[in-house]
């Protein structure tokens, strides 16, 4: 059922009765200050949260220009993985799947065939038993593996759900390695962001992270795949679709030298303001800003040392794992791409090691503006991957009622699983 234009313009009337602050002159001139005064480095009682990889400066670069530049790295690696989501049983189990995938360009078809199949499950009943040894299927062209997860009930749905992810994706980027000559794009972060936030979610978290060696096993194949890429001396990235920092914003907010109040819920919309271009133009309904959309723009790159990425900076402890090269090396830098024609924000994450090269750092930049430019949106390379790990709805139904049928139970369902079920 629709609103009634009535209601729609009851609704919208209140929008009235709310003032916004500070207009939009001014939160652009505050960003202004901000990437003036405040990133050259960025510190947060005094220590360096975030700092500049040489010049700290921003750029932009016609959309068809870049998208003709020959490109740096002859051919591209992408990796994601898919899950079916948490799911919760009446007989007490939770439990998720996730599935891994890697898309080569040009087009590997073994390569894409392959899967990494990763199901982790929790109970509160201890007599619940796993056999977590690894297995292969699909002719040895696939590996699967089911984890047990110890008793958290308040976080079981987020700790399945992570485990099986990360440990799917980063198995499968370890065993696939060497397939990768140029360029290994990640379809998400460098490393296990959402396992690296826990540390500051809840004390039962953080003693999971230090008591169970599970958390610490994923983490660990990230850094040895980051080690062995710099050995190989073949570059890999993250790219960040969704990107949700607030480690500027955060350490922005608790300046008590900043006397402007920081208006941006996070780095995004920061980013976004410093790297938007066009003009105010006046028309019927007064000034309005409009937006140059001929044109992506993107800033230098940055080292990160605060938030979720601090365990991986030089005095980070990187939750216990041994690091073989420079810490410096597997610290995270990162650079903002911003694209007008869809006014959305990209980041993408790189190892310092490959980014302290400048010749290394600029045929990396050159490459993701090219793939943002080329698909209009996140590079063609890991929406292949995502493709290829994609579970779809009617899969994971299927999955659901196999693992009903197995277990002799039901899904714990609620109104909204019937809703959703039925709109799909």
């Amino acid at each position: 059922m629709t609103l009634d234009p009535v209601h729609f313009d009851g609704i919208a009337r209140l929008a009235r009765r709310i003032d916004h602050g500070a207009d939009e002159r001014d939160r652009r001139a505050f960003a202004e200050t901000v990437w003036a005064e405040f990133l050259d480095p960025l510190l947060d009682d005094g220590r360096v949260v975030v700092d500049p990889v040489g010049e700290r400066v921003r750029r932009h670069v016609d959309c068809e220009d870049v998208a003709l530049h020959d490109r740096p790295f002859p051919t591209e690696h992408g990796l994601d993985a898919g899950t079916i989501n948490p799911t919760t049983f009446k007989n007490g189990l939770v439990i998720d799947i996730a599935q891994a995938a890697m898309s080569a360009t040009p087009s590997d078809l073994d390569l894409h065939r392959s899967r990494t199949t990763v199901m982790t499950v929790h109970s509160n009943d201890e007599t619940m038993t796993v056999d977590e040894a690894w297995g292969k299927f699909d002719e040895g062209y696939s590996r699967s593996r089911a984890v047990k997860i110890p008793p958290l009930p308040r976080f079981a749905e987020g700790v399945v759900h992570a485990l099986a992810l990360y440990l799917a994706e980063s198995k499968h980027a370890r065993d696939h390695a060497e397939t990768v000559e140029d360029l290994l794009v990640l379809d998400g972060p460098l490393y296990p962001r959402g396992l690296l936030r826990w540390a500051d979610q809840h004390p039962d978290l953080a003693d999971f992270l230090l008591e169970d060696p599970r958390p610490t096993t994923v983490l660990e194949n990230y850094i040895r795949l980051v080690e062995e890429f710099v050995d190989r001396d073949v570059p890999l990235v993250g790219f960040v679709k969704n990107p949700a920092t607030r480690v500027i914003t955060r350490t922005l907010k608790n300046k008590r030298d900043i006397d402007v109040a920081t208006p941006w819920t996070d780095d995004s919309a920061l980013f976004t303001r410093l790297l938007e271009r066009g003009e105010y133009v006046s028309d019927v309904d007064g000034e309005r800003w409009e937006r140059d959309t001929s044109a992506l723009t993107y800033t230098n790159w940055f080292r990160s040392r605060g938030g979720v990425d601090r365990p991986l900076s030089v005095d980070g402890d990187a939750l216990g794992v041994e690091r073989n090269r420079p810490l410096e090396d597997y610290e995270v830098t990162f650079c903002i791409v911003y694209d007008p024609r869809d006014d959305l924000i990209y980041r993408v994450e790189a190892p310092y090691a490959f980014i302290r090269d400048p010749e290394t750092r600029e045929a990396l930049t050159i490459q993701l503006l090219q793939d943002v430019a080329i698909a209009h949106g996140p590079p063609t390379i890991i929406e292949k991957a995502d493709e290829l790990a994609r579970i779809g709805q009617s899969e994971k139904r299927s999955l659901r009622e196999t693992l009903e049928t197995q277990f002799d139970t039901s899904q714990d369902r609620t109104y909204d699983d019937h809703r959703w079920d039925e709109e799909y």
